[in-house]
């Protein structure tokens, strides 16, 4: 069995369906009326133990609420979910015990207290013996710098204080399950990369990661699976390397030859293929589709032309499909072997 397993998940909001002003709340008062908001439809995930998945879609996609029904805040509306066997909203308190939870917008800290009574309270709440907290502390605060956040009342953390502390929340009980929304928000660029270092080792120790981000570094470098999410259905499961590969296939080869080239003659060699000068003396680019014409193809015809100096390419990442599913301008396919676990 999976550990996480999801069959046609729906989830189904009714909103008030009323005029501007008092005039409508009144009216709104006397007839009521509703519009029912689908915000999670049919949705079928199965995600492994150990697998580390990116669950990205543009704002209002529906990615909170599936987070939200997987821990068993919200009651879904008709389909099953199980995480580890149990049903989140059913079994609420088991399912806290397996699960690890990061809001970026909500914190874990107790208000008006120190980090490290909130720590320690969470260790009691979980039952954590104290030399596997300690041990776990230590690891965390490697990675976290724990060590100055510990004596500050959480109300007066910064963002990015805020948020290591609140990581330190989410994983100081050893969950198996750990849900992530924006974990790297706030933080210093060194930071980012130690806790992407650490959510690498969790998932090589089991621990299964679902992070909901919009940080593209943090899904190529945090995660080998990627699930897009659009008005609540996903348009595409299958790996961060797939999505590239078929959705991100424009390169960019930058060329110094060691010798003066013609433009013109250059681009006779490329036909409909975009050449440009490039910044430095006898530079120029290329612009290909990988899957039309191969790099050892646009490098063997420049080299007719004239002897190559340096050569580089520019491979696109995952934000550059992102950004244009986020932006409107590109929809995924939702193609059958990709959605039927082709990874």
């Amino acid at each position: 069995m999976a550990l996480v397993e999801v069959r046609g998940l729906t989830k189904t909001f009714r909103r008030a369906d009323k005029a501007d002003g008092l005039s409508g709340s009144l009216r709104h008062l006397v007839e009521r009326r509703f519009t029912t908001v689908t915000a999670v439809d049919a949705l079928d995930l199965t995600i492994e133990a150990g697998e580390s998945v990116a669950y990205v879609g543009p704002n209002g996609a529906g990615k909170s609420t599936t987070i939200k029904m997987l821990t068993g805040i919200v009651e879904p509306t008709s389909g099953t979910v199980r995480v580890g066997g149990l049903v989140p909203h059913r079994q609420r308190m088991a399912n806290a015990r397996q699960i690890g939870v990061l809001f970026g917008q909500r914190t874990q800290l107790w208000w008006d207290l120190q980090v490290g009574e909130s720590l320690r309270l969470i260790r009691d709440m979980y039952s954590v013996p104290e030399p596997v907290y300690r041990a776990r502390l230590e690891r965390l605060d490697a990675v976290l710098g724990l060590a100055e956040l510990l004596p500050v009342v959480a109300r007066r953390l910064s963002l990015g204080q805020r948020m290591r502390a609140d990581l330190a929340c989410a994983l100081l009980h050893g969950p198996s399950v750990v849900y992530l929304d924006e974990p790297t928000i706030g933080l210093d660029i060194a930071v980012k990369d130690r806790v992407r270092l650490l959510l690498r080792e969790l998932a090589t120790e089991g621990v299964t990661l679902m992070l909901t981000t919009h940080d593209l570094a943090d899904i190529e470098d945090t995660c080998e699976r990627i699930v897009v999410i659009d008005r609540g259905r996903a348009i595409f499961d299958g790996t961060v390397r797939q999505v590239k590969d078929r959705y991100a296939r424009q390169r960019t080869m930058h060329l110094q030859f060691d010798a003066d080239v013609d433009l013109a003659g250059l681009q006779a060699r490329f036909p409909g293929v975009p050449v440009r000068p490039g910044d430095g003396a006898r530079t120029f680019s290329i612009s290909f589709d990988k899957n039309a014409l191969a790099a050892g193809a646009v490098l063997a015809r420049a080299v007719a032309v004239a002897g190559v100096l340096d050569v580089r390419i520019d491979e696109p990442g995952i934000d550059d499909v992102i950004r244009k599913v986020y932006a409107g301008e590109l929809t995924l396919q939702a193609e059958p072997e990709v959605l039927a676990g082709e990874r």
